[in-house]
């Protein structure tokens, strides 16, 4: 059996820890939601007096690039793209990724400072 070296070690425990930090970071919300890992749970709150919703697409606005999600601030579809790491970026935000549709959803609130959010035009 080979010699285990302190490189070997290191690596090792540094892609379990980064596979258990991934692991417990996604779970809270997705147990709650009952959803598989890496989808995200449906959302419906007041933030800062406007009133923010995701929910998986059904079929409809962009979903090409929103992962089948979809987000609307103050019931205007606001467009979502999940980056291939994972996190989220919105066209009203979209140099600031987060890490959930939810807080796409309150970037755009705090972006938009009260003024309204237009419709984004179809392709």
């Amino acid at each position: 059996m080979p010699e285990l070296s302190r490189r070997r070690a290191l690596t090792a425990a540094a892609a379990l820890a980064a596979t258990a930090g991934t692991a417990s970071a996604l779970a809270p919300e997705a147990a709650a939601a009952g959803h598989r890992p890496g989808s995200p749970a449906a959302f419906d709150e007041v933030y800062k007096g406007r009133r923010i919703q995701g929910r998986p697409a059904t079929g409809s606005g962009h979903q090409h690039h929103g992962a089948g999600y979809a987000v609307f601030v103050d019931g205007v579809e606001l467009h979502v793209m999940r980056n291939a790491d994972g996190s989220w970026i919105s066209v009203v935000s979209h140099y600031a990724p987060v890490p959930t549709p939810r807080a796409a959803a309150r970037a755009a609130v705090d972006e938009l400072q009260g003024a309204p959010l237009l419709p984004f035009p179809a392709n």
